[in-house]
C-alpha cells in the first residue's frame, strides 16, 4: 500500500509528501491483444448482422411490383370493354 507520509531529504532541505493512492479492487488490465480482439469482434459481428438483415428482406426478383400490375390492366383496358 504505497499510501503514507514520505520525507525527501536533500543536504540541508526537508521536504514532506502525502501520498494517497486508491487501488482499484475489480480492475481488469486489458492490453493491447484483447482491444484488438474485441474490436476484430465487433467488426465481424456488425458484418454478420448487415448479411442477415439483407438475406432477410430479400429481394424476390421473379415478382413484378404492384405499379406494373396496374399499368398492365390499364393497357388491357379495351379488352374488358
Amino acid at each position: 500500500d504505497p499510501r503514507g507520509l514520505y520525507t525527501c531529504d536533500l543536504e540541508s532541505k526537508s521536504t514532506k509528501l502525502q501520498v494517497h493512492y486508491r487501488m482499484c479492487q475489480n480492475c481488469i488490465e486489458v492490453d493491447a491483444a484483447t482491444i484488438s480482439g474485441i474490436v476484430i469482434a465487433d467488426v465481424v459481428a456488425t458484418a454478420l448482422l448487415a448479411v442477415a438483415v439483407y438475406c432477410v428482406t430479400g429481394h424476390n426478383r421473379g415478382h413484378m411490383s404492384r405499379a406494373s400490375d396496374r399499368q398492365n390492366l390499364i393497357a388491357n383496358d379495351q379488352l374488358y370493354q
